[in-house]
């Protein structure tokens, strides 16, 4: 009985403190949500069309849509094609984390300073999970560059055999 009275309080205090440790969680994070960089992400929810540039030339289609309460923004590019990819960028402290779920299969991380006024973002190679072989193809950096609340710029670099092999330049602009 007194074993049960004792784990029925220590169940009272963990979940009272849920709230406070939530807020602690938040408070540590708020500098990352509020950065230029990130609201600069944030303020491209919604549909975007535009044109790739580089490799094969295409028109784009995109959807961005902000999650998690906030703290993160889910780009989705090829819609319902079997080109379909999505990449998922948020705060991590004092930077930006993106994640690129590819339709090559691997999923390179990639990371960015928050630092200066938010209008271009360059994301830098960190690491890639399921790449078949150390030269496997994949994407390695993406600079994001916001031109206006209806324009935006994206380039990416695709490494192949260990070096650059190809950037793709993908203006967009917010559908109407």
């Amino acid at each position: 009985m007194c074993s049960r009275m004792i784990l029925s309080a220590g169940f009272v205090i963990a979940f009272a403190a849920i709230p406070v440790l939530g807020d602690d969680a938040h408070h540590a994070s708020g500098n990352a949500l509020k950065s230029p960089a990130f609201e600069n992400f944030k303020a491209l929810a919604g549909e975007w069309e535009g044109e790739v540039k580089g490799g094969e030339n295409h028109m784009a289609h995109v959807k961005y849509h902000v999650t998690a309460g906030g703290s993160a923004v889910v780009e989705t590019t090829g819609v319902g094609t079997a080109h379909e990819m999505v990449t998922v960028i948020h705060p991590d402290g004092e930077d930006l984390v993106l994640t690129h779920y590819c339709m090559l299969g691997n999923q390179p991380q990639m990371r960015a300073s928050t630092a200066g006024d938010g209008k271009s973002v360059a994301f830098k190679f960190v690491r890639v999970t399921n790449l078949k072989s150390e030269k496997a193809m994949h994407m390695h950096d993406a600079t994001f560059t916001f031109i206006d609340k209806d324009t935006m710029q994206a380039r990416w670099v695709l490494y192949d055999n260990g070096k650059p092999a190809r950037e793709e330049t993908i203006m967009l602009r917010r559908k109407k």
